[in-house]
């Protein structure tokens, strides 16, 4: 695994890296901001810890894994979010190490300047401030949907207003309460799926009111595979376990939302590298724990998976629930989705604000965006993005929800070239460290998989991307506003590359020229050594979090 450094390990890079730029004037190379002040280093251990986990944990797992299993099976649904979970991890792992090391406000935006050019800064930018600012309206639409699970009788813009308040009310009190309201979200969501996945053990050996013992029986009938658009033999099956992998690597989008935290996280040196440590850990028992009960207790061909709601009726779980004979528990998890809702829209205007002051802060975006209240609130860029959350009355309507959902379609795959932009900052962070003469073994975090584990996931990231429209090529699948949502967002990244080159003709960084000097002096006075626990409690809770 990785190599967590003590506060020594940390000084030793950085001293070395100080001495070897000595040229450096390290005060004037800290970009400006307004005179208000800073970001403010405000969220604690727990909840960067929970940060982390919450952007794995939402409803691509309560609900999307309903149109997975349909399209591939229980074996296809495992072996695809398998896969998609080694991506996920291989990018974590090389923003981890850049982020450790330089915990930057603007996180992967911040480090694309310095490692790649400014062109790739200014893409990697706006491609992620549109990603997360679009998805948050997304987001308030869903919670609106999720209510209307127990009453239908309210327009749907009441529940939409109710929870933007919440939402920018959060927002606004800054990055402590974000972080303590995410921590409360995610512990719900830590909760609600691990009771499932122990419910679902229960109800699979036959410890429900029914006493049906399932065991393996689906995976023989109607069998491990499905069979894709009904084609026959070895074809059919691939073709459901990839309809499998585009649909997961989606449901995966959002766990790089920690790199962003970075620039208001406290002791980040330390905490920044457990949190990225323990994400495979995450993966396999939320999500791969998640989809082998799923794959056990619901059969590909129940008629439940199909429903076009996108409440808590639609959920695999809830399918198995009460196919074992359970009342009640079904609006228990529609109420933990509510709260995944409304936390996925506290995170998205968090993260959509600081990318868009990340941009600021290297000039990809107007100055007044830099602007921060005394209590390290990016006031300006926050009003900003809260204001696109209008985009979710959008959905009421048939007409407008209709193009909205176009928009929404679109950063899925925005969420993905985001990970290949952080693959292709990491491969040449790695080099220009390697050329410099610096010690990876040194880094707060490093590991033993890399540089190989980011050129995966560089060329997984771009796989899945390019084929993420397969579908509409089958004969009589053709749809034209699927086949454009899917392939604008991906054209537009080197377009918007080129175009960007063009105006700032900027070459890209040399490795020898690449800047791993600046901001070290404020990092190292923001490390410190955590307290020794007391106790058991507190050496479990050190060890939790």
């Amino acid at each position: 695994m990785g190599v967590e450094g003590k506060g020594s390990d940390s000084h030793i890079v950085s001293e070395a890296v100080v001495e070897k730029h000595m040229d450096y004037d390290t005060e004037s190379q800290i970009a400006p901001v307004h005179e208000e002040g800073t970001l403010k280093r405000q969220l604690k251990n727990r909840h960067i810890a929970m940060i982390s986990i919450g952007g794995v944990i939402g409803t691509g797992l309560f609900l999307g894994t309903a149109t997975s299993l349909q399209s591939g099976g229980p074996i296809g649904l495992l072996l695809g979010y398998a896969a998609i979970g080694t991506v996920c991890y291989s990018v974590m792992i090389s923003l981890g190490e850049m982020v450790a090391y330089l915990p930057l406000p603007g996180g992967h935006i911040k480090l694309a300047e310095r490692f790649v050019d400014p062109a790739f800064s200014f893409v990697m930018g706006w491609n992620y401030w549109y990603n997360w600012t679009i998805i948050l309206p997304a987001e308030l639409s869903a919670a609106a949907v999720l209510i209307n699970y127990w009453n239908q009788s309210v327009n749907n813009a009441v529940w939409i207003t109710m929870c933007l308040v919440v939402v920018i009310t959060i927002n606004m009190f800054g990055a402590g309460v974000y972080g303590e309201c995410e921590f409360i979200f995610a512990s719900i969501k830590v909760i609600t799926i691990t009771g499932l996945i122990i419910l679902g053990i229960v109800l699979d050996l036959g410890g429900g009111p029914n006493h049906d013992r399932i065991g393996f029986r689906y995976w023989k009938d109607p069998g491990p595979f499905v069979q894709y658009n009904k084609i026959p033999g070895a074809k059919g099956q691939f073709l459901g376990w990839f309809a499998v992998l585009t649909q997961a690597a989606f449901s995966f989008i959002g766990t790089e939302i920690v790199a962003i935290a970075a620039g208001e996280a406290k002791n980040p040196r330390r905490n920044l590298p457990k949190a990225i440590k323990r994400v495979y850990i995450r993966i396999l028992l939320f999500y791969i724990g998640g989809v082998i009960i799923i794959g056990l207790l619901v059969p590909s061909t129940d008629e439940g998976l199909s429903v076009t709601t996108s409440d808590a009726g639609k959920s695999p779980f809830v399918i198995a629930i009460r196919h074992a004979g359970i009342s009640g528990l079904p609006s228990v998890i529609n109420a933990a989705l509510l709260t995944s809702a409304w936390s996925a829209a506290s995170s998205d205007l968090y993260t959509s604000s600081r990318a868009l002051y990340g941009l600021a802060m290297v000039g990809n975006a107007p100055k007044i965006f830099t602007k921060v209240t005394k209590k390290g609130l990016p006031i300006v860029s926050l009003v900003t993005c809260a204001a696109f959350s209008a985009l979710a009355y959008m959905g009421i309507s048939s007409g407008s929800g209709r193009v909205f959902g176009w928009f929404v379609n679109m950063t899925s795959i925005a969420g993905l070239m985001t990970w290949f932009g952080i693959c292709v900052t990491y491969v040449r962070f790695y080099k220009g460290f390697k050329v410099q003469g610096y010690d990876r073994k040194s880094l707060p975090y490093a590991h033993f998989l890399q540089p190989y584990a980011a050129w995966y996931a560089l060329f997984a990231c771009l796989f899945v991307c390019f084929f993420s429209g397969w579908s509409v090529f089958l004969k009589g699948n053709w749809k034209t506003d699927q086949f454009v949502t899917n392939y604008i967002p991906l054209a537009l990244f080197p377009i918007l590359y080129i175009g960007a080159k063009l105006y700032f003709r900027t070459p890209m960084v040399k490795p020898e020229d690449m800047d791993f000097v600046t901001g070290l002096k404020e990092i190292e006075a923001d490390t410190y050594d955590e307290p020794p626990p007391r106790n058991w409690v507190e050496r479990f809770w050190q060890w939790l979090m």
